[in-house]
């Protein structure tokens, strides 16, 4: 019996090595098969690019009036509110200015004064014309009355005809003077007031714009080269602000990948700086076209030497809520566009 029972021990311990192996070959070709099935079925449902990164508004910051600057507000990395001052630009110059203005102003308001007073003279003037013209003419009657009856000479009566033909003179230079006055006069606001007016209003725009404030709220970047008594000048830009709540991810997918896209698909953002992490987001829009369209030299392929290179297209990819971890623009980022919701 001990000996049949060794002969059945020995023959199941030959057994089994043969038996691991058999389960082996067969277990190793079925989880590949597995897996390649399983890529197949989920091949297609997604697309996925490394070529993106965060993108964020960035406003260049400049002055709009030439002057030095007397005053820094802010640093690199501060956190302003629109309206907040970031610097300021010495205001002597267009305080100056605004005086000169005003000055003018001033003169145009008494110019207009002394013409409309001279305006309202000329009319008296026509008044005692006419008045003087009506006494010459009833002289001038009673002498061709007394004529008639030979009561008067010759030489009186030239007179009377004299005078008024003096008055009528008179009469038409004072109507003359009026109008000349009137039409120095505009029917509505004096030009010269305007003008002067116009002016006062540039300078004092020019004066409030040596504040240079923030026109939206951010962070503050590239200010380290703003320095007390540089020298500001109009359009060149001073310093960045940073619009930190409109982050999104631009991703370039290659052209044969964005024919399946639509806004409003899923995707996952993976951002380098922060590995482990995954945020949700989703396809806001799709570029009009393609990087090399958009670049400031495109590529010309009319000379017959032409290499079929894949182009891109940017995808705008949203984030959906406010991301947990701060976006950093330039980031370099990872995206995945799921094509089944």
């Amino acid at each position: 019996m001990n000996k049949m029972s060794d002969i059945a021990t020995e023959t199941v311990t030959r057994l089994k090595p043969k038996s691991s192996r058999a389960l082996l070959m067969f277990s190793i070709p079925l989880l590949i098969a597995i897996v390649g099935l399983y890529v197949w079925l989920t091949s297609g449902g997604s697309v996925s690019t490394d070529n993106a990164a965060v993108k964020q508004d960035i406003v260049s910051v400049s002055a709009q009036v030439n002057g030095p600057v007397i005053e820094v507000a802010v640093k690199n990395g501060i956190v302003v509110k629109r309206g907040q001052i970031l610097f300021r630009i010495d205001p002597a110059p267009y305080q100056v200015a605004l005086e000169q203005a005003q000055a003018q102003l001033a003169s145009a308001r008494l110019q207009t004064t002394q013409l409309r007073t001279q305006a309202a003279g000329t009319g008296a003037d026509i008044t005692g014309s006419q008045a003087n013209l009506a006494i010459k003419q009833n002289a001038l009657s009673r002498q061709t009355a007394l004529l008639k009856q030979g009561f008067t000479t010759r030489a009186d009566y030239d007179d009377a005809f004299n005078e008024v033909r003096t008055a009528e003179m008179e009469l038409a230079d004072a109507r003359s003077r009026a109008a000349n006055a009137h039409s120095a006069l505009a029917p509505g606001e004096q030009p010269s007031i305007a003008q002067a007016q116009a002016a006062v209003d540039k300078v004092r725009l020019d004066l409030s714009r040596t504040y240079i404030r923030a026109p939206m709220d951010g962070t503050i970047a590239n200010a380290d080269k703003l320095q007390v008594g540089q020298m500001a000048v109009q359009g060149l830009g001073m310093l960045s602000l940073v619009h930190s709540q409109t982050a999104w991810v631009e991703a370039n997918f290659k052209e044969k990948d964005v024919g399946r896209m639509v806004p409003g698909q899923r995707a996952e953002i993976e951002i380098d700086a922060y590995p482990g992490s995954s945020f949700k987001g989703h396809v806001e829009s799709i570029g009009a076209g393609t990087g090399s369209e958009f670049a400031i030299i495109p590529a010309q392929n009319a000379n017959g030497n032409w290499v079929k290179v894949t182009q891109r297209v940017p995808v705008r990819i949203a984030f959906d809520g406010k991301p947990s971890r701060p976006m950093i623009a330039g980031l370099s980022s990872t995206v995945t566009v799921r094509f089944k919701n």
